[in-house]
């Protein structure tokens, strides 16, 4: 039986693909937008009033980098005339002087800031772009000085899951009240690049055990959020909370989606923002209602004890691997399938390990272009 729809209290707004950096695990889609697909300041706002209308309290503000965009200081300012809490969650490079003050001074109320790596060589490897890590150090610090409380989002993978111990010290070093140890999640160009991101199975436990000790330790001193990887899992994770259940996402040009990925669904059509108004969609949509609480769920899932704790799982991650989007989540031990996990685990394993073979072997996040080297830019 589904539950009696909710009101979305949050929202993922992308407002930018445009990014200075080229990360290879990005879950945006290989078919980056453009500028010129933008939505306008004004469509923006008037998208925001809706969304704050609907009962939508936070708003995360992202991209690609959303400091690209001019107007973030006005976005800011008019969610905060709504009363809607704002996160701005930044890549932290080439953010002007008195940009984060300005921010600051429209209303912001937090910054989440990435690290590629907790050391320089390591950001700057991954984000493909030199000198990235001091540049976000110094935003760190000015984030604090204009006093904003402050995350740190580290992105794990293979190539920096044996700095998870040098991640804590360096949030603690830049006064953050919470660190996000967040393993990637294959989506977008972080599927294209699995095999050369998935770490071993032996470095995600160690890691799990560095997490632990050190959320213990560092209790009432700072929060850390773990999010483990779905293809070592036992059960998967809910998906965004539940398929369209309490959040929604919205992509630079106005399309309105129920999760980051919900575009690999081929077999579902998604809706803009002014064809109709957002209310409409959240309520109406087709898509949205496609896998809404629990009465699209086949065997096993239809009879699961956990059916309205992980609500499916990742319907994007069945579509990828299973190749439908109604099937059991892989990363449960309960799908048909569940075995593919391993075997996809030990083809990762068997990829390139050197760091000059890993780079070629990337395919590299960059508008226009979704194959092939490029040389570090900055």
């Amino acid at each position: 039986m589904n539950e009696p729809l909710l009101s979305p209290i949050g929202m993922l707004a992308e407002l930018t693909h445009r990014c200075p950096l080229q990360c290879p695990y990005c879950s945006n889609p290989l078919e980056l937008l453009k500028a010129n697909r933008e939505l306008d300041t004004m469509t923006w706002l008037e998208l925001f009033d809706q969304a704050a209308d609907l009962g939508v309290l936070q708003v995360h503000l992202s991209g690609g980098e959303p400091t690209l965009r001019r107007d973030l200081e006005q976005l800011i300012a008019g969610l905060a005339r709504r009363g809607v809490y704002t996160n701005l969650i930044t890549a932290g490079v080439g953010i002007a002087e008195g940009r984060i003050e300005a921010l600051a001074d429209a209303g912001l109320d937090h910054l989440q800031l990435s690290f590629q790596g907790a050391r320089p060589a390591t950001t700057d490897l991954i984000g493909n772009h030199r000198g990235s890590h001091e540049k976000k150090v110094d935003t760190a610090r000015r984030a604090r000085a204009a006093g904003l409380p402050l995350t740190i989002n580290a992105p794990i993978h293979r190539h920096n899951i044996e700095e998870v111990p040098q991640f804590i010290e360096l949030a603690l070093s830049l006064g953050a009240e919470r660190l996000e140890i967040a393993n990637v999640q294959y989506a977008g160009w972080a599927l294209a690049n699995r095999n050369a991101l998935m770490p071993d199975r032996e470095a995600v436990e160690r890691q799990a055990e560095i997490v632990a000790a050190a959320r213990e330790r560092l209790t009432g001193i700072m929060n850390i959020d773990f999010v483990p990887p779905d293809y070592f899992a036992t059960y998967p994770k809910p998906c965004m909370g539940g398929w369209a259940r309490d959040a929604f996402m919205v992509a630079p040009d106005g399309t309105v989606l129920p999760c980051h990925a919900a575009q690999t669904i081929s077999s579902l059509s998604f809706e803009r923002f002014g064809e109709r108004s957002l209310a409409e969609i959240w309520r109406d949509s087709p898509a949205f209602n496609a896998f809404r609480g629990t009465d699209w769920m086949l065997e096993p899932c239809r009879s699961c004890e956990r059916r309205e704790i992980d609500w499916g799982g990742c319907r994007c991650q069945a579509m990828a691997i299973a190749g439908s989007a109604t099937a059991t989540d892989p990363a449960c031990v309960k799908s048909p399938i569940h075995a593919r996990m391993a075997t996809l685990i030990e083809a990762a394993r068997l990829t390139p390990r050197e760091e000059t073979e890993v780079q070629e072997d990337f395919v590299w996040r960059r508008i226009g272009t979704t194959v092939g080297r490029t040389e570090p830019v900055g």
